[in-house]
């Protein structure tokens, strides 16, 4: 039974891993390719986002390589930390005023970031599962150790 358990909680942990990896992938994604850096933090700027330009490289590239580093299970709590501080700056900056649902009018309220954040706490703290790079590299590293 404890194998089992362990089994779909590393389960869970991967299909958990690699959808929050892909949201944060393809809104990484957004910024540096569909809309270009320049135009997000343009964006930034009119949001009212402290120092945009800097903001959005630091967005930009938490969520891309971030979200790639999630998918793959590589780093898996220093890119939830930094995925969670990104995700606090976007509540505060721009989704707070907008109140809690997403569909809210004038724009997007903290409901997602809030919900990212939950998954990026799970996933940070979790067991990153059998199919994760860190699952490997730690193994690997406990034998030269031993």
């Amino acid at each position: 039974m404890t194998a089992q358990l362990e089994r779909g909680q590393g389960l869970a942990s991967t299909i958990a891993r690699v959808i929050l990896g892909g949201i944060f992938f393809a809104h990484g994604w957004q910024k540096f390719v569909t809309n270009g850096m320049d135009a997000t933090a343009k964006a930034f700027d009119g949001m009212g986002v402290p120092v945009p330009t800097l903001s959005a490289w630091f967005a930009g590239i938490v969520e891309l390589v971030g979200g790639a580093a999630l998918i793959i299970g590589l780093a898996v709590p220093i890119v939830a930390v930094l995925g969670i501080i990104d995700m606090l700056g976007a509540i505060v900056f721009v989704h707070w005023d907008n109140g809690f649902f997403a569909s809210n009018p004038g724009g997007g309220g903290y409901e997602l970031p809030l919900a990212l954040i939950a998954g990026l706490i799970a996933v940070g703290i979790a067991s990153h599962g059998p199919l994760a790079a860190d699952t490997h590299l730690l193994k690997s590293r406990s034998k030269v150790n031993a």
